[in-house]
Parts: C-alpha cells; structure tokens; sequence
C-alpha cells in the first residue's frame, strides 16, 4: 500500500532556525548566541509563581486561555475579544495563513526576513513575491507599489535577521496602502518590546484598521522560549476565525501561567532594554575594529554581521570554543558572508569578542 500525502506536504522543506538543536551534536555547556531571546533571561518571579502551580500539570488547560487574555488586554490595551493566544508565535503564523490564505492568494514578502511566513504560505500553495531589500524604509515607495490587490503582505519589524526598525509613520503608510488594496498587513512585532528608546508599534492603531494583525511573543521578550507562548492581535473580522480554527489545548496550564506572571513583571522590560543598547553598542564598536567582520545597525537585541570568513567555517570554529553563532547562509536573500549574533551579558559578549578576533 502506498500512502500519497498532499503535494504541499510532498514538497514541504522546514525552515533553518538558530539554538543548540540547530546543531549536529547538541552542547548544554555552548553559550548561544544564535538564539535572539532576552539576555537576562525569565524574571524570578515567573519560575517561583510557576513552582506554586505544578499540581496544575495533571489538569486540562483553559482552551481558551481567558485568564492569559485578560491580563494581555491589560497589558497592550487590546479589547480581550481581539486577541489570540497560540503554542509560540509560529503556531499563529500557520493558522493565520491557513486561515486566510490559499492557491489563488498573492503573498508579498520583503527579505531578508524570518523564514517562516514563506514556508507556511508555501503549504497554503500561494503565489509568493519577494522584495529584496537591506532597509525597508529605503525602499518603502516600491514595495508599497507592489502590495498584492486582495493578497497579504508579511512584515518583521525590527526586522530578523537585519534588526532594522521601520518608522510607526511609515508602517502606518504600508497599512493604509494595503487597505486601499483590500489587502492584510501581518506585522510581526516579536522583537518590538526589545528596541530601546523607541515605540514604534502600530498596536495603538489597530482600532483604525481592520485589515492589520500584529502578532507578538512572550519567548523574546520576556525569556519564555522553552514554554512556547506566543499572541496575536487584530480585528474581530481576523480572530474569530483565528480562535475557531486553532486546536484544542493549544496552549498549556504552565504557559498560560508563566506567561501571565511574565506581563505582570513588565518593568523587567526596561532593564532588558538598557542592557541591551549599553552591550550592543559595545558589541559593535569593538567589531568596528576588525577587518574581517563589520556589522549592521540595529535597533534591537542582535546584530547582523557581514563577514569575510565563511558562516559554516565560522560557526564550525566557534563551536569548539563552546560558542553558538547564526549562519546567515540559510536566510532568502543572504549568504555565507553573513552571520547574525544575539546580545548577551557582558562577560558572554567578551567571549565572544576574543573568540572572533582569534579566528
């Protein structure tokens, strides 16, 4: 008997993303810096508000997250209604597009950028345009001209793999451009609460838009990576959907309970944000001194680094000194000239430092 999964199933290729099971031989002792999460990790609190609720892990979750979306409305000042909660931030991109994306739908995708958004299109069968470009915001009148009528346009900002952050003024024109089209804006802001000394969002907006989803994660941010808890935002017309189609339980009791505690202790955030413009500009300003590397400006918490060594060489070498580096090489619009380093602490940061400039 023969078994004929779909063509899209067929052809699928999973997307290359950074973090120690990204390697060959999986080291707890690498310092990773592949993984763009918050340096300073989890906040206290949340792991000793979790040990308080582990008689939870033998119950069923709330399917519907109701108490996570409470204090999530209280935290972005979203109406609860407008708010879906996923299994990480990529589980919501695959029901988003599943959702409202099929074979005739026309997708619209600036690049470099996070793979996911054309990796899930590509299983929905869609049309996919992609726009090259190092800076948006350079090049914002073309891509506005190239919005699909009816289709979706993708857009991560601050930008991953670049770390570049597009102006609130000119995200808002992308939108208004994309209405006029009958088209949806799906914003990835993963790394917004990250950018220090900028609101940028568009989330204060949404009200104005119903053709715009934004979509956020409580991994970057608030150090959640290992319990997977991501959400979106929207308009009725966006999350009603959005919450029928997702699975039962999606979300679980730790989850849902670590990420509440996480919002609760947001003026973590405002630590995170100074260490991480104090420690990425000493990241850069030393890199600006060597020959083979120079780095990208960004207004978060990594950096994208051009390089004159190869990233697979690179990353390979790095390895045997117990650290963990992005090779770029797998990103739509790069190559192994590129690698991308997260922000860390400053006595990682200096290993990481030494350990490039030996090489």
């Amino acid at each position: 008997m023969k078994i004929h999964p779909n063509k899209p199933a067929r052809s699928h290729i999973p997307a290359t993303h950074g973090g120690k099971y990204g390697t060959k031989n999986p080291d707890p002792q690498v310092i990773d810096f592949s993984s763009n999460v918050n340096p300073l990790g989890c906040h206290p609190g949340v792991k000793r508000y979790l040990k308080k609720h582990l008689d939870m892990i033998s119950e069923y979750p709330d399917p519907d997250s109701s108490n996570l979306r409470t204090n999530l409305a209280w935290f972005t000042g979203v109406p609860k209604k407008q708010i879906v909660v996923g299994n990480g931030a990529t589980e919501i991109i695959y029901n988003f597009c599943k959702t409202f994306l099929n074979k005739k739908s026309r997708v619209l995708i600036p690049i470099p950028t996070f793979s996911e958004y054309e990796v899930s299109a590509k299983l929905c069968e869609c049309k996919i345009s992609f726009f090259k470009t190092m800076d948006l915001s350079k090049n914002l009148q073309k891509f506005v001209m190239k919005i699909p009528r009816k289709g979706c346009v993708f857009i991560c900002n601050p930008n991953n793999p670049t770390g570049v952050l597009i102006q609130k003024k000119e995200m808002l024109k992308i939108i208004s451009a994309a209405k006029k089209k009958s088209a949806i804006v799906f914003v990835d802001e993963t790394f917004i609460e990250l950018v220090p000394g900028h609101d940028e969002s568009v989330i204060k907006h949404l009200k104005n838009f119903e053709n715009l989803f934004i979509l956020r994660s409580l991994t970057k941010s608030f150090g959640l990576a290992g319990i997977r808890i991501g959400y979106g935002v929207g308009s009725p017309q966006i999350i009603d959907p959005l919450q029928k189609i997702k699975i039962p339980w999606n979300v679980s009791n730790m989850a849902q309970l670590a990420a509440s505690a996480a919002v609760c202790y947001h003026p973590f955030l405002d630590k995170t944000r100074k260490l991480i413009k104090k420690e990425r500009n000493f990241i850069s300003s030393n890199l600006a001194k060597s020959k083979k590397f120079a780095c990208y400006t960004s207004a978060t918490n990594f950096l994208l680094v051009k390089t004159k060594v190869k990233s697979k060489l690179l990353q390979k070498k790095l390895l045997k000194q117990k650290i963990l580096i992005r090779d770029c090489s797998t990103f739509r619009g790069l190559n192994q000239n590129y690698i991308r380093i997260a922000v860390k602490t400053r006595r990682e940061n200096i290993k990481l430092l030494k350990a490039l400039e030996a090489i």
